[in-house]
């Protein structure tokens, strides 16, 4: 379970750098908190930060429940292709929003296998 605990740690903190970086970007950009608007490029930024969060939300529930029937090593493995596709997500995002279509990709996909390991797993184990 050492690499479900790495994944996600790792997880956690790139979600504390995405909002260290919106805040950055609040300065830069002149947004002052509360406003999430003003600033195309601020925007991105920030919404790199709530799709981040929007997905977390299911990534480490999934993470776990998948990793808990099946290896965890793999399933560790299959989280770490999230943290990659945040990372390609964040620099096609910045730079160009409609180009962020592998980031999603390879964020959303490992979701969407360990929902289904998860489901496999506890269908199995009935």
């Amino acid at each position: 379970m050492i690499y479900v605990h790495l994944v996600t740690v790792l997880a956690l903190f790139q979600l504390m750098v995405f909002a260290t970086l919106v805040g950055r970007a609040r300065g830069t950009y002149g947004i002052n908190a509360p406003a999430t608007t003003g600033n195309e490029q601020f925007e991105r930024y920030y919404r790199v930060q709530m799709n981040t969060l929007e997905l977390l939300v299911v990534l480490l529930p999934a993470l776990w429940l998948a990793s808990s029937y099946w290896s965890p090593a793999i399933m560790a493995g299959i989280g770490a292709v999230y943290l990659v596709g945040r990372v390609l997500y964040f620099r096609e995002y910045i730079q160009q929003p409609t180009s962020r279509t592998l980031g999603f990709s390879l964020s959303f996909l490992p979701i969407l296998v360990l929902l289904i390991a998860a489901l496999a797993g506890i269908i199995r184990s009935l």
